[in-house]
């Protein structure tokens, strides 16, 4: 999974299009918000404010992290799509679009969807990232709709709904921001939604137990994992000091280095995620015997592979030369992709 990052969220494109967006921005103003991101970001408490409040924190974010979460949310979509081959879903609602990076690989992942409903809090976000999807080539992204939306305090009753639904309700580097009841709030508002749920967060220790507890939540309700997870049973990674997340290289625009301060051509997000679905609506998700959850590696005539399998276990699989076709295929093997033995 690590090292295609660029195919799977179309970068190039998304690159330029983030530079017509930020075409009226100033280099010390995106370095000044860059340095207020980073800071929240890695204070791990939730903020205060809107992270994007601001025009200059909208455009430090979609020059600073837009392309990375961008391509974990491609990585993620892909993975998905691959435990449901006959998945087509037609329209997506993205929870906390920000400046639209879910949107972006949802469009390049899954051509299928026709339209688009980004929900978000800063109307400097949205009105940025309506700049940004403008420069896209693809209709979808040019046409999506974005509403302005806040998560309420509280779930309204469970015979009210407030006319959110699609085929795919996602959430991207949401939970981190909101406290523990809003995270579940969130969690339930993507239920009633859709049949099919996809949450991103960090790929931190912090950011896989957001997710496990998501993941619970989804199961309570009556879906079924899709995505990572070849199981429905206990994380094997759920344990102090490990956890599981996936990486998605990506390369470096001139603008990106240039903000970061740095001169190497690519680097690598790491993101925890869950797929979950109905599967009274879309059927059982066709899952892995097995999957990677480690980057594979490699020595002379040795491939070592850590794998999570379908009994809820984790375990390493050492493969040689000697092994043939499977060799090879280890060889060829990536982070956070299925392997069926």
């Amino acid at each position: 999974m690590s090292g295609s990052g660029t195919g799977l969220a179309d970068a190039g494109a998304l690159a330029a299009a983030i530079e017509a967006g930020l075409a009226d921005a100033g280099g010390p103003a995106l370095t000044a918000g860059m340095q207020r991101l980073m800071a929240a970001y890695r204070s791990g408490e939730n903020p205060a404010r809107p992270v994007l409040a601001t025009r200059t924190d909208a455009a430090a974010y979609a020059a600073y992290r837009m392309p990375a979460t961008a391509a974990a949310a491609a990585q993620a979509l892909s993975q998905t799509r691959l435990s449901l081959p006959r998945w087509t879903p037609a329209t997506l609602l993205d929870f906390g679009a920000g400046t639209g990076s879910m949107a972006w690989a949802a469009a390049v992942q899954l051509p299928s969807v026709t339209g688009m409903t980004l929900l978000e809090q800063s109307a400097e976000a949205m009105r940025l990232g309506r700049s940004i999807l403008a420069a896209s080539q693809l209709p979808v992204l040019r046409m999506a709709a974005w509403r302005t939306w806040r998560l309420p305090d509280s779930n309204p009753p469970p015979d009210r709904s407030d006319g959110l639904t699609a085929d795919l309700a996602t959430a991207s580097y949401v939970l981190g921001e909101l406290t523990r009841s809003q995270q579940a709030a969130l969690v339930t508002r993507a239920v009633r939604a859709a049949p099919a749920v996809v949450l991103i967060e960090p790929g931190t220790p912090a950011g896989h137990r957001r997710i496990l507890a998501a993941r619970g939540q989804l199961q309570a309700a009556g879906y079924l994992v899709a995505a990572p997870c070849p199981h429905d049973l206990r994380c094997p990674l759920e344990a102090e000091g490990d956890w599981c997340h996936f990486g998605a290289r990506l390369p470096r625009s001139g603008l990106h280095r240039h903000v970061k301060g740095v001169d190497l051509g690519y680097e690598d997000e790491k993101f925890s995620y869950v797929a979950a679905v109905r599967a009274d609506l879309l059927g059982l998700p066709d899952r892995p015997t097995s999957r990677i959850v480690r980057r594979p590696q490699q020595r002379k005539a040795l491939v070592s592979l850590e794998l999570c399998q379908r009994d809820g276990s984790v375990r390493s699989e050492l493969i040689g030369k000697s092994a043939g076709e499977t060799y090879r295929r280890a060889r060829k093997s990536s982070w956070g992709a299925g392997w069926d033995t």
